[in-house]
């Protein structure tokens, strides 16, 4: 009798709050899967339909969509998290309240990070210069070997690997791009 009462308590306890986390993970899985199927599917499409064009641009395409469903995965979790948080009983307002603050001082604190990667994302967006273009980005010129949203490396003359951070690049040359012909 004892058994059967420790089971029904048990059965009960396990359709409340561990169903619900189960679930909501289960959900979040899904959406993640969703969102990063749809990213994937829109940049394919738009390679393989001509919008964008070039082993360059497909480069472009792809960095934007590692940006999209990244921020994306992010956002999905914490909304997750926080669901179960409140769920479970953890009041999430001091947490919200304690991660702006964090966010503050991490914005402060991580100033140069932000503008690397800030600066990656229009470097990107704006097709400034790509791989195997020749720049003059400063105190350095020579092919561009990767791009990346926080640096960007080139091989100069010499054969020297150069790490740029992107947010330091203030001006760029590209003696690759529109280059005419007299």
């Amino acid at each position: 009798m004892i058994d059967a009462i420790r089971l029904d308590d048990f059965i009960t306890w396990l359709k409340g709050d561990p169903l619900y986390i189960a679930l909501v993970l289960l959900v979040t899985i899904l959406v993640q899967s969703i969102v990063n199927r749809g990213i994937d599917r829109t940049l394919h499409r738009a390679v393989a339909h001509g919008s964008v064009h070039g082993e360059r641009r497909a480069q472009r395409a792809e960095s934007i969509g590692q940006l999209l469903g990244s921020t994306a995965t992010l956002v999905v979790w914490l909304i997750a998290v926080l669901t179960i948080f409140s769920r479970i009983g953890i009041e999430i307002a001091p947490i919200l309240a304690s991660a702006g603050v964090l966010g503050v001082a991490l914005g402060f604190g991580a100033q140069a990070l932000v503008k690397d990667y800030l600066a990656g994302i229009f470097v990107v967006l704006e097709d400034q210069y790509g791989i195997g273009d020749t720049v003059d980005v400063g105190p350095v010129t020579g092919v561009v070997e990767d791009v990346s949203l926080r640096i960007t490396r080139i091989r100069d003359e010499a054969g020297v690997i150069w790490y740029v951070r992107n947010g330091e690049i203030v001006r760029v040359a590209n003696q690759s791009q529109g280059k005419t012909h007299a």
